[in-house]
């Protein structure tokens, strides 16, 4: 098994990158990476590192797209940036998939450049995990496809139902629209004829109708399909949320508890372990041939190798397959 990693991609530069995939390398045995960056600065980042050197390789691509530079200049002014070498690794079957902490907009775009996408998929869509109060459900999409057709949106539903079976063990996943009301016959066009595709589909039996912002932590159901507009606001205000409530947790709460403080901390601890970002690693590009997982842009080395072991558990999980055959089964877009 070979994944590329965008070593360049990322707010804390080389560092955490290469670092992250020296972990994932000595955990996987059968793993190897391909190190797509500045070749000089990733050699110095791993000569200290204990890892066989037969299990990682360079490839050397010193420029970098910027978070905040405009995906599509950057692919224009920088074809051979490291994001845009992982891509074209993958087209060319050198890596059977890639993982970043770059510019979410340049991943995609160099999905879209190469087309490297699944048989019949039309749309990719980047997948998100959510903590729930029944364990964890999926959202898709959560920025690559702000302007969808119903049809993607089903071929969304069918994408994460196999994520959601394949990597996090759900047996039956259920799905839901988002919507701005739980009632038949809400929403918009784009909604209420998405809402009609689901059930005429083969997801009509698992597929629950319409549900809620507050429906997606409670675990109404696993898995939530949105466009991306949506979705991504949805996912910032998640994230958002999350980080206020552990603040506050951690002044007010942590600071009366005096004697129990080092209980207290720990407790925290945990809960940052279980419901923070890098526990999983990132978010998966779906549809594509091959793995993707972009990573959050802060990423430590902890969730680059937790991202980087959701990537091989996919190649080896033979996720794109079970996509393919699900999405042929599929009433044909008219």
């Amino acid at each position: 098994m070979r994944l590329a990693l965008d070593v360049l991609g990322g707010d804390n530069g080389a560092g955490p990158n290469v670092a992250g995939a020296v972990l994932a390398v000595n955990a996987i045995p059968d793993l190897t990476i391909v190190l797509v960056g500045d070749q000089p600065q990733t050699e110095t980042l791993l000569a200290a590192a204990s890892v066989p050197p037969e299990r990682i390789e360079i490839v050397h691509a010193p420029l970098v797209v910027d978070m905040k530079e405009k995906p599509t200049d950057a692919l224009r002014r920088k074809p051979d940036a490291s994001i845009f070498r992982c891509w074209q690794l993958l087209a060319e079957g050198k890596v059977d998939g890639l993982v970043s902490a770059g510019n979410t907009g340049a991943v995609v775009v160099g999905a879209m450049k190469t087309r490297k996408f699944l048989k019949c998929i039309q749309k990719p869509g980047i997948a998100t995990i959510m903590p729930t109060a029944r364990g964890r459900c999926i959202i898709v999409d959560v920025g690559a496809n702000v302007f969808p057709k119903p049809y993607h949106l089903l071929e969304y539903g069918v994408m994460g139902s196999v994520f959601a079976r394949k990597i996090l063990g759900i047996p039956h996943p259920t799905l839901g629209l988002m919507n701005v009301g739980e009632e038949e016959g809400k929403g918009h066009e784009l909604v209420q004829k998405t809402y009609e595709l689901f059930r005429a589909s083969a997801l009509r039996d698992r597929f629950v109708g319409n549900i809620e912002g507050r429906d997606i932590h409670r675990g109404t159901v696993d898995v939530v399909v949105t466009d991306g507009f949506t979705g991504n606001v949805v996912l910032k205000l998640c994230e958002g949320v999350f980080e206020f409530v552990m603040n506050l947790v951690k002044q007010d709460v942590l600071g009366a508890l005096d004697t129990e403080r080092d209980k207290g901390v720990a407790a925290v601890k945990g809960l940052l372990g279980k419901y923070h970002y890098s526990a999983f690693g990132g978010a998966p590009l779906l549809g594509v041939d091959g793995v993707c997982i972009i990573c959050h842009g802060s990423s430590s080395d902890r969730a680059i190798a937790n991202a980087i072991n959701v990537a091989a558990t996919g190649v080896r999980e033979k996720v794109n397959d079970a996509i393919v055959a699900e999405i042929e089964a599929l009433p044909k877009d008219e």
